[in-house]
């Protein structure tokens, strides 16, 4: 009996190392699946991140529409002067090209939309900020009907002065 006592005390330890190290090997199988995923990952966005860096972008192009802008405004009882130096960027040379061909009808719609303003509607810098924006739709708009897409990607005030 003694050595069937020890057999099944044998199995028994034998049993429980067997189903211990099934988990420790699962365990470890997870750890290094979770790992590799990170790694993975990891090494993905780096590869994305190197794949923006390099990729050549095109650089800035800067039109200034020279001369400054000057149109009078009325504001209740007295007209009013306002001076606008406007610079366009762009990273396309066929839109600079556009707008440079297109120069009188860009000034016309800016001359327009600076001479409708009024003098309390661009006294704070929120005022401001939306006539840039209309000026930079009215720009891409004109740009957009010479070369079928928009491509002006900001509009500037180099200069802004009311009398």
């Amino acid at each position: 009996m003694a050595n069937a006592e020890s057999l099944d005390g044998n199995e028994t330890a034998t049993a429980k190392k067997k189903g211990g190290t099934k988990l420790y090997i699962g365990i470890a199988v997870v750890a290094l699946l979770g790992a590799g995923g990170y790694l993975y990952s990891r090494g993905q966005g780096a590869q994305a991140n190197a794949a923006t860096a390099t990729a050549p972008k095109a650089p800035e192009l800067f039109l200034p529409l020279d001369p400054a802008f000057v149109v009078n405004f009325q504001d209740q009882d007295s007209t009013r002067y306002l001076q606008v130096g406007v610079t366009v960027m762009t990273h396309d040379p066929a839109a600079v090209q556009a707008m440079k061909e297109s120069d009188p009808v860009i000034r016309n719609a800016l001359v327009m939309l600076f001479s409708s303003q009024t003098y309390a509607g661009l006294s704070d810098i929120a005022g401001k900020k939306k006539l840039q924006a209309e000026a930079l739709d009215a720009v891409r708009k004109i740009v957009a009907d010479k070369t079928g897409k928009p491509d002006v990607d900001a509009l500037y005030f180099t200069s802004f002065v009311m009398q």
